[in-house]
């Protein structure tokens, strides 16, 4: 199977436009995109006013006053104002990165804050020096865009992610270097923390830059970590991605506004869900998070088995709509400027193999995966040996950059406990890669020779709980908590299963 062909049969299987009579009561209710009547009140003023109010309604539930009236400001005038598009969205998105700096608590000004104490300095503020090395950022990839236009086949030009990532260890052994404290110690980091989060969008933009019919530089700017999702993971990939999902009419506009509302009301009612289940089970069942369970075995003075599995389902659920919650408010801001983009998570719980599970319920980050990983590494190595290259791929995208895309979302870890404290404390989680990417790897060759789940109830029933199985067990070793140590955890788990 070609990598194209394994990446596509990977899509989520998402619903476009379709029969509004056909499906249930409830189907019919909510399918507001596929009826004419609905379709057409969008394109008037009336309709128009209540999306964009319904929209800043749905997204103040995540966002400050000011960025919400930012970003539905700008995604609205973006898919209205066309001939003005890229100029709107080059504006929102660094109005919003640089606002963010000023008026928002972050973990970048929160970083750049612990590695100031470290060095006990006073000096310029963090938001001033985040906002400084932002401007420096912003007019780096300016000037990046312009040498691969002019250099096509420059190193950086063919292997922009790998350049990036050559940068980042430059800036990381310059901290190191003796005499190298106080204020210069405190600028090397503040420009690496702010510079690590656009290591994953820039290659985007540098790869398209090299094609015929590459977008401007104003957008390609424009979408380096866009205003409708400022954070590490590019939802909506790059400009080359976002112009073949742009909406072409004013009907295909209004559908995929219509889709972006429904799907920003879906983000709430997942997020009601998930402070409802914190409510429910942690503050009135009193089930402990898994942190908590895990220290209360380390002292001797276990929670029963019963428990220790209801904290750990408990645990994977929350992150499950954690997950689900922010790809949808994203996705759906995304929709309101025009893009009608797949969804970011596509009913996980339908997933019947460990490669449709890592598809339908991280979709960006798979791909993600699958750009600056799979793909390299499928056309280089093991090409007289199908099954084998295709595990070798699938390692290196779900187990390599997996554990390459977190830990440098942990960057700062390097600055306060050095590089072999930030790499041990990493070990759980490099484990939970190698297991993660060995699992997915099997069930990606085991795909590509034509294996499948039994297409009977008890065969989708029984593949779907092994599934889940393996990736709720798993999540003892991927928790966001880096205090315990992967002996500890593993020693945790075998409990649950009444070993140790």
């Amino acid at each position: 199977m070609s990598p194209a062909a394994a990446n596509s049969a990977a899509l989520p299987p998402q619903r476009g436009g379709g029969n509004a009579s056909r499906g249930s009561r409830l189907r019919r209710f909510l399918a507001i995109d596929e009826r004419a009547d609905c379709i057409a009140w969008s394109q008037a003023v009336s309709g128009r006013s209540i999306i964009y109010c319904t929209a800043i309604a749905a997204v103040a539930t995540y966002f400050p006053w000011w960025e919400t009236l930012l970003v539905v400001s700008a995604a609205m005038a973006a898919a209205y104002m066309s001939k003005f598009r890229n100029p709107i969205l080059f504006t929102a998105t660094w109005s919003a990165a640089f606002l963010e700096m000023g008026l928002a608590e972050n973990s970048i000004l929160e970083d750049i804050g612990v590695v100031m104490q470290q060095e006990q300095m006073a000096g310029p503020p963090p938001m001033v020096l985040a906002s400084l090395f932002l401007l420096f950022v912003m007019i780096g990839a300016w000037g990046s865009l312009e040498w691969v236009r002019r250099h096509p086949h420059c190193l950086l030009a063919r292997r922009p992610l790998l350049c990036l990532l050559a940068l980042e260890v430059v800036l990381c052994g310059l901290t190191t270097m003796d005499g190298m404290q106080g204020l210069p110690r405190v600028m090397l980091w503040s420009m690496l923390i702010v510079l690590t989060p656009y290591v994953w969008f820039l290659p985007f933009a540098i790869v398209d830059q090299r094609s015929q019919q590459a977008s401007p530089r104003l957008m390609q700017l424009a979408v380096l970590r866009p205003f409708w999702s400022p954070t590490y993971l590019p939802f909506g990939k790059g400009a080359a991605f976002l112009r073949k999902h742009l909406s072409k009419t004013p009907e295909d506009l209004a559908i995929t506004q219509l889709k972006a509302i429904k799907l920003l009301i879906w983000s709430n009612a997942l997020l009601a869900l998930k402070s409802a289940m914190t409510l429910v089970f942690e503050d009135y069942l009193q089930i402990p998070r898994v942190e908590v369970a895990l220290d209360a075995f380390l002292r001797g003075q276990p929670y029963p088995i019963a428990v220790g599995w209801a904290c750990l389902l408990l645990s994977t659920a929350k992150y499950a709509l954690t997950i689900a919650l922010w790809s949808a408010l994203f996705i759906g801001i995304a929709r309101l400027a025009g893009y009608r983009l797949p969804r970011g998570c596509w009913r996980p719980l339908e997933s019947r193999t460990l490669m449709e599970y890592f598809n339908r319920f991280h979709y960006y980050f798979k791909e993600l995966l699958v750009d600056f990983f799979f793909l390299p590494t499928f056309f280089a190595v093991f090409r007289g040996y199908p099954r084998l290259r295709m595990f070798f791929a699938t390692f290196m995208a779900a187990g390599v950059g997996n554990a390459l895309w977190h830990f440098l979302r942990q960057i700062d870890n390097v600055a306060t406990m050095g590089l072999a404290g930030a790499i041990d404390s990493f070990t759980s989680y490099l484990f939970y890669c190698v297991i993660l990417a060995t699992g997915i790897g099997i069930s990606q060759v085991r795909a590509s020779v034509g294996i499948r789940p039994s297409a009977t109830h008890f065969g989708m029933l029984y593949s779907g709980l092994c599934v889940w199985s393996f990736v709720v067990c798993l999540h003892v070793f991927g928790g966001e908590s880096f205090r315990h140590t992967l002996l500890e955890r593993v020693l945790f788990m075998m409990s649950l299963f009444g070993v140790a």
